[in-house]
């Protein structure tokens, strides 16, 4: 097993940030497509927009759970 030097939380915390990042902008981008979506959904009801909106709004709950799982993680095993 290797030695964890100084420098490898460093790196994991640079990373962990970035991870974070790129799963905000995501949620982001599938959020603004929904209301997209959703306006068109209204303005003309269709089922196939409304499958596509359940979908993303399932891709979405699935990013919420992963950032909040990588929160308490975070939390969890931070070093004193």
């Amino acid at each position: 097993m290797t030695d964890l030097t100084l420098t490898t939380p460093a790196l994991l915390f640079s990373a962990i940030s970035l991870l974070l990042l790129a799963y905000t902008n995501r949620f982001l981008a599938l959020a603004a497509l929904v209301r997209n979506l959703h306006g068109l959904y209204k303005e003309k009801p269709d089922e196939l927009l409304f499958g596509q909106i359940k979908n993303l709004r399932l891709r979405l709950s699935l990013i919420r759970h992963i950032m909040f799982m990588v929160w308490i993680t975070l939390k969890l095993f931070r070093h004193p």
